[in-house]
């Protein structure tokens, strides 16, 4: 009974994986809340995170000709440094700090996009400096706790990108995160022989839903996406505060 309920909750963890990278914003971010329901939050981010890097190659190729150039110069090196910040403090802040701070920044974004009613508004230019900010902290989360699409969907919801530009640049953005992500996890031991062969069994349905997050990305409207990505984000950031304050 208990090989069960694992399997179920790492299944379902490796289905909201691969449909968050098919350019469903923030599902993925439930992964390892989900996991975690039967293994520690440590073992769940170590398990998760070759699932993250290998539906990452399948929803690169489904969003290669869909991103936002300018977006992805300004946040991949600024995610860059923020994982080199998590890495050197991973045994000081504990996960909880993070978690709440994250969920507190998404709440209140998510809360002012739905009382001006407008989550998605005319397209803006990308501002160097505020996705400097944004881009490290997007980078510390996703390493901490694979919780980064709060801090990224700060800078890039307020963008105005098209549907199908914000799910690629979504997509190619934490492709590189995780990827740079690899090592130091493994320097931390959390990539362990065992975490793998989890990990390649969950891939299968992994990369199916891949395919299935695209699909409805493409026949949702636009606006009825964004209200999605918006209602998505408060739901996680409440229940990140609920984690850390418990």
């Amino acid at each position: 009974m208990a090989d069960a309920i694992f399997w179920a909750a790492a299944a379902v963890a490796a289905i909201l994986v691969g449909m968050s990278k098919g350019g469903l914003p923030v599902v993925g971010m439930l992964a390892v809340p989900v996991f975690s329901l039967v293994v520690s939050p440590v073992a769940a981010a170590g398990i998760l995170l070759p699932i993250y890097v290998l539906s990452d190659m399948f929803g690169l190729y489904a969003y290669r000709r869909s991103y936002d150039r300018r977006v992805l110069a300004i946040l991949i090196p600024a995610a860059a440094l923020g994982i080199a910040v998590g890495w050197a403090t991973a045994s000081r802040v504990p996960e909880w700090v993070v978690g709440g701070l994250v969920g507190v920044i998404g709440a209140a974004f998510a809360i002012n996009l739905l009382v001006r009613r407008s989550p998605h508004v005319g397209a803006r230019n990308p501002k160097v400096a505020p996705g400097v900010f944004w881009g490290i902290l997007t980078g510390f989360t996703s390493f901490v706790s694979h919780a980064g699409a709060p801090p990224y969907q700060v800078y890039v919801l307020p963008l105005g990108l098209d549907k199908l530009t914000f799910a690629g640049t979504s997509t190619i953005t934490f492709a590189a995160v995780n990827a740079m992500k690899l090592v130091p996890y493994y320097a931390l031991g959390q990539l362990s022989a065992k975490n793998l062969h989890v990990a390649m069994i969950l891939a299968l349905p992994a990369v199916i839903a891949v395919w299935l997050g695209v699909w409805l990305v493409r026949i949702i409207p636009q606006t009825l996406f964004f209200s999605i990505v918006t209602w998505a984000l408060l739901g996680v950031s409440i229940e990140l505060i609920r984690k850390a304050v418990i």
